[in-house]
């Protein structure tokens, strides 16, 4: 497998990031709107087109105790529509701690004079991003790593 995309599932935005297995990194690249639980298919059929994944990773947003919760659901039914949509592997992956990192990521930026403060709607895809990588580190990016996509 060559590139994957990544998701951090918001109730208003979705973080993305892409990735590979060659290096096992991953980078934001974009944020996409979420209105009445419907993501902005358009913005995600153009990323499709443009990345052409042989994988796509949502995040699970856990309990710190490992349960899922409200947020959860939504998750699980973004990762089954892009499973029915694109026809393409969808894994779910725990984000416990992911925007935590992401914000730490960002303000290290920040520091380095890389970031700016308005770059801060970025941490969401900045938290795809450390999704992606975990999918990618923990299991050089195979399914075996995942949670099951159904409840």
């Amino acid at each position: 497998m060559s590139c994957a995309l990544g998701f951090d599932v918001g109730s208003k935005l979705i973080g993305v990031a892409v990735g590979n297995r060659v290096t096992s990194s991953a980078r934001a690249i974009t944020t996409i709107t979420m209105r009445d639980d419907t993501p902005d298919w358009a913005a995600l059929d153009a990323l499709r087109s443009e990345w052409l994944p042989e994988a796509l990773v949502v995040g699970l947003p856990l309990t710190l105790e490992g349960e899922e919760q409200a947020a959860s659901k939504r998750a699980r039914r973004f990762a089954d529509r892009l499973r029915e949509r694109y026809r393409v592997p969808v894994m779910l992956v725990d984000e416990r701690h992911s925007s935590r990192e992401a914000a730490e990521r960002f303000a290290g930026a920040r520091a380095a004079g890389l970031k700016r403060r308005r770059d801060a709607a970025q941490i969401d895809a900045e938290a795809a991003a450390v999704i992606l990588e975990r999918w990618l580190n923990d299991g050089t990016g195979t399914p075996s790593n995942t949670l099951p996509s159904t409840e």
